[in-house]
């Protein structure tokens, strides 16, 4: 039973369950937020999207990836992504406002790696599994 509510926390977010693949494998690792600040009743946070290549592989230099962040299903930043060597990470930064007054976890967000090129990834991205993640705020 703890194995079964281990594997569904791990798949929720955005963990894979799957061996290793034989390529790049860019896979959203973590996200933090954090308060900035306020200004009058509108609370400002960074939330810090953290990208890691778990793959064997290093990504091509021509890749062109980015985290693009949906806040309550409504696409509202993109940053873009660097080609990555295998353990390496970066982490992206975004900003949102609410007011100071919003109950606990009411803004719900998701982080996605998206590819422009190549499109589909191919061997710059061999576990697909691993590229969303959910954070309420």
């Amino acid at each position: 039973m703890v194995a079964l509510v281990l594997a569904a926390a791990l798949l929720a977010q955005g963990g894979a369950m799957s061996g290793p693949c034989s390529g790049a494998d860019p896979a959203i690792a973590s996200v933090t937020s954090s308060l900035l600040g306020n200004v009058g009743s509108v609370n400002r946070y960074r939330l810090a999207v953290t990208v890691q290549n778990r793959g064997s592989k290093k990504q091509s230099s021509n890749v062109l990836q980015s985290v693009v962040m949906f806040q309550n299903a409504w696409k509202t930043d993109t940053k873009g992504i660097p080609p990555l060597r295998p353990g390496q990470s970066y982490t992206a930064n975004f900003t949102f406002q609410r007011s100071a007054e919003a109950d606990e976890h009411s803004t719900r967000f998701r982080f996605e790696i998206q590819f422009r090129q190549p499109n589909p990834p191919g061997s710059m991205d061999c576990n697909l599994g691993n590229d969303t993640y959910r954070l309420e705020v």
